[in-house]
């Protein structure tokens, strides 16, 4: 390894996502997303480790922004796929579960992500948007999409999402 290489560090800080929890049994998706959104809830705190805010969320839609950096490369100098995977699968999640009665959850049954244009940290903010094609009571299908700063969309999916009843304690 180089000892030269100059050496970058990043820290990551997340708020205990406990209190939000606490209330995910009680209020339908669209309500809990919208407390989220407005910082009365915390985030998820994968989100903290990607630069991911919620900023819209409406009845079977929602948004997020992230500015992707150069701790969020590959080897190539590109923004690594996982990054925007991870943004296009919280988006549509999300928008699924806008969807959703009080004590509902749900999880990715399937995700297909078609990456159209590489990323870099100039790109940024991203933008994606998720919107649910068709609403159900077992399986929520979505799709959405990321656009960079230039308003070009960079990637594309289409999410299948199981939805189930929330366990309480």
């Amino acid at each position: 390894m180089n000892t030269d290489a100059k050496t970058h560090e990043t820290t990551v800080t997340w708020t205990d996502p406990a209190e939000g929890l606490s209330h995910l049994p009680t209020l339908d998706g669209v309500d809990f997303l919208k407390k989220m959104a407005s910082g009365e809830f915390p985030g998820a705190p994968i989100g903290a480790h990607f630069g991911m805010k919620l900023v819209e969320v409406d009845n079977g839609t929602v948004t997020f922004e992230c500015n992707p950096d150069e701790s969020h490369y590959n080897p190539i100098g590109m923004v690594h796929g996982g990054l925007v995977c991870t943004l296009l699968d919280s988006a549509l999640g999300c928008a699924a579960h806008s969807t959703l009665p009080a004590g509902s959850g749900y999880t990715s049954i399937e995700l297909k992500v078609s990456y159209l244009r590489p990323v870099t940290s100039d790109s940024g903010p991203l933008r994606c948007t998720g919107r649910v094609v068709k609403p159900g009571r077992r399986v929520v299908f979505s799709e959405g999409e990321v656009v960079d700063n230039k308003g070009k969309t960079v990637a594309t999916a289409s999410s299948s999402l199981l939805v189930f009843p929330l366990e309480t304690s």
